[in-house]
This record gives structure tokens, sequence and C-alpha cells, in this order.
């Protein structure tokens, strides 16, 4: 274990103090020497981290360290600077500062902090964390005490994670998210949680009453910094841009000195490609079964002497299956239902709609002409295993077989054990693989 600093062992250099519900870290009088030592061990670690991980030494390297005041509890970013309670990071062993260090990196390589869009601020800053905390633990880094890990999320990004997350989760994140500090309708709390604005007034009051005296403001914790503004929409989106080509120049420098692999090689791989919307690509795959063509014969012996193209156009027939083991949120059926039938105003379709879930659902499928509105029954049951097979069983059984299937899952279930002889397109929500077919990604 490692031996406690002299802050840790003196009791004058900081005060814990307990306001509504918050723990306050008081930082003290803390000396410019004992500053310094705590300043100096994460430098250290930031060093280390750039022999033994160039792809995320550089990352952590973009953003400068600043003590903060007693306004952050452990650690915080802006996007533009890492952000630190220096009581906090003292209590760290040294893997554990590491660990710090990239998840702040992290948040901002990744850009959390341009792609919450109109989600829950609670549930987003909590989304963001459960993406990076089990990279970081499969990857050999260790995390602060009480860190929530939540393993069942290893491999998903923040926008796979949030659909997931109870609305009424009792957990805060592990540190503070400054660049985004307007909370929801939804959400009373800002992050890190940090309380709610009359809560703000005792804490200013807190701190007034414990100000140093003359003699002691002149020391290193007068210099603390206090907490920054949120970001502008603007300088959000110009962040966005320059923190990827941070990512991009840091995996350049990792592969260039051979140490980029791994989890992080495949992350790098996703945010770094062009991202197109599933919505886009299954436009894209729909479209091309449309059986739109031109013809040069001849319509009729009455015809005119001229042979001109005419345009025909023969009827699609579409299966679209959807799971309904209770992964998939009825909101995101919806969206897809809604997808789905967008599409097909431009395409002369009929589709025959499954849901399934172990089996199919009864009086499955239901059948929709062309001019018809495609809409998902109000009460199909559901909420067991998943199994593709009956779906795949009842088009292998009919007559003519569907030009394409479509299948809404998250692709955790029982697939069947040859690949069928018409096309196959799984819209795939969380992380799950497919064996065979053109696998489109949801989020």
């Amino acid at each position: 274990m490692r031996k406690k600093h002299p802050l840790q062992q003196n009791p004058q250099s900081s005060t814990t103090q307990v306001i509504g519900e918050d723990i306050v870290q008081q930082q003290g009088n803390l000396s410019a020497i004992e500053m310094d030592a705590i300043k100096n061990r994460l430098t250290k670690a930031r060093t280390q981290l750039m022999l033994d991980s160039p792809f995320l030494g550089n990352l952590v390297l973009r953003l400068p360290l600043i003590a903060a005041d007693s306004w952050c509890k452990t650690s915080a970013t802006d996007a533009k600077n890492f952000y630190y309670n220096p009581s906090f990071i003292d209590s760290l062993e040294n893997s554990q500062i590491k660990f710090v260090l990239i998840h702040e990196a992290l948040h901002c390589a990744l850009t959390h902090f341009a792609r919450r869009g109109n989600r829950s601020k609670h549930k987003w800053d909590l989304a963001c964390d459960f993406a990076i905390n089990p990279l970081l633990l499969k990857e050999g880094f260790h995390p602060p005490l009480d860190v929530p890990i939540f393993r069942q999320y290893e491999g998903m990004i923040a926008e796979e994670i949030y659909p997931l997350i109870d609305d009424n989760i009792d957990q805060e994140p592990m540190d503070q998210h400054l660049y985004d500090q307007q909370a929801d309708d939804n959400s009373k709390q800002s992050d890190g949680g940090m309380r709610e604005d009359d809560l703000q007034k005792q804490k200013q009051q807190a701190n007034s009453d414990s100000k140093p005296s003359q003699q002691q403001s002149k020391s290193a914790a007068a210099e603390l910094a206090q907490q920054p503004p949120a970001l502008k929409a603007d300088e959000a989106e110009a962040l966005a841009t320059e923190w990827q080509k941070n990512l991009a120049s840091s995996a350049q420098l990792a592969q260039q000195a051979g140490k980029l692999d791994g989890e992080f090689a495949k992350l790098i791989d996703f945010f770094l490609q062009p991202q197109v919307s599933w919505q886009s690509l299954l436009a894209q795959y729909m479209n091309n079964f449309a059986r739109d063509d031109f013809s040069y014969s001849r319509l009729s012996r009455r015809s005119f002497d001229a042979i001109l193209p005419a345009l025909k156009s023969q009827q699609v027939d579409i299966a679209v299956a959807i799971d309904t083991s209770g992964s998939i949120a009825q909101k995101e059926v919806d969206e897809f239902v809604a997808e789905v039938d967008a599409i097909k105003a431009n395409i002369r379709c009929t589709i025959s709609l499954f849901a399934c879930d172990d089996k199919l659902s009864k009086h499955s499928p239901w059948r929709f002409e062309a001019w018809d509105e495609l809409q998902f029954p109000a009460s199909i049951g559901g909420g067991k295993g998943t199994n593709f097979n009956p779906v795949f069983d009842f088009e292998n059984s009919a007559d003519s077989a569907c030009d394409v299937l479509i299948y809404f899952t998250d692709a955790d279930g029982i697939f069947p054990s040859a690949e069928p002889n018409y096309p196959v397109i799984w819209v795939v929500k969380g992380k799950q693989s497919v064996p065979w077919g053109a696998r489109i990604q949801l989020n």
C-alpha cells in the first residue's frame, strides 16, 4: 500500500462538510509545497502513460491540469481542461490516477460533450461513464473505489447504453461534466452529484464562513480555479472537430510506435470512420430491391414506329420481423416501423409483418399492401426468449419466398443453422454480431 502523503496526515489541510445531501470537500490551507507534490503525481502519471500507451498518453496531454476549488469533488472536464480536487487525487494510488486522467480524456476524445442531443442529462452522463469504465478495466487500468463499472455494457457506446438505463436509477457519475451543465426538465440535479440552485446558496455561504484569514489567503489554496461556464453551441462544435483531429493524430502516433491494439484500436476505427445513420443505410438497402427498370420493347402492333423507353415496375415482397422478447423498447419499435413505412412510400411493395420472441405472435404475420399504412399491432404479447427460427421457417415454407427479410432485434438469440436463399438485413440494437446477412447498427 502506498504510504500516505503528508497532506493526508494533516487534518488541517482539508475538511469535510455536509450540505444538504452533498459531501463538500473543503481544501483548507494547502501549502504551495503540498499542491506542487499533488500536481507532480499527475504529471508523473501522464509521462508513464506516454511511455506505456502513446495513444492514451497523447490524449491526456491535451488537457491542462488545473487544481479546482471545493466545487470539484473528484475530477471534471469542460472539454478544454482537466480539473481536479487536490485532496481526492492525493487519496489515490498511482494506477488509479491514470484511470481518472484517461477517463476525462476519453470523454473529450469521444466527443461526449457534443452528442447528448435531447436526451436526459443525468442518464446521458451515466451512459458516457458506463461506456468508458468497462473499457478501461478490460485494458488493465484500476479505478478508484466505488466507481460504477457495469460490465454488461462492455463494448457498447453511450447511445446504445442510454436506453438500457432505468429512468429512476439512483447513481451519480464518477466525475463532473462541465461542458453541459444545463439540466433538463426531468432532472433537478447537475452532473457529478451537484445539487440544485437552492443548495448552491448554502454552499456559497459555507465557503464564505470557512474563508481563510488574510494571512492564509496568500497560500496556494487561494489560487484554486473556480467552476468554468458551460460550452456554447458553436464552441462545442469547434471543440468536437478539434478532438476528432486529436483522436486521429494520437492513433497515428501509437501506430508508429507499434502500441495500438485491443479495444482502443476497435474504438478508433468506429469513431473515425464516416458515420451514416441506420435510417439511411436501411433506405439504401431497400431501394436496391426496388424492381423499377426501363424497357425498349414495342408495347403492341398499334404502337408508333418510334420505340421509346417505358418505366416498368414490379411489386416487391418484403418481410419485416420484430423481436418482441422484451429487449427492444416500444418507442424503438415505433420508430423502426415508422421508418420502414416512410421508405415503403417510395417503393412499390407489400410487407408481411412478423412479431416473434421464442415463437410467432398470434395472428402473425400481418399483411400490408402497397397503399396501406404500416402499423404495429397494439397488443402482441412477447417478453420471452429470442428464437429467430419461427420467422425463417414460415418464410421457407411459403409458396414463394420474400424478396428480402428485415429483422429488428438485439441479435441475442437462436439463429437458423443455415443461411436462407433470400437476402436478410439485421437492424441490431446492441453489440451482438450476426452469422450472415447484412448488419445495420441501430444506434
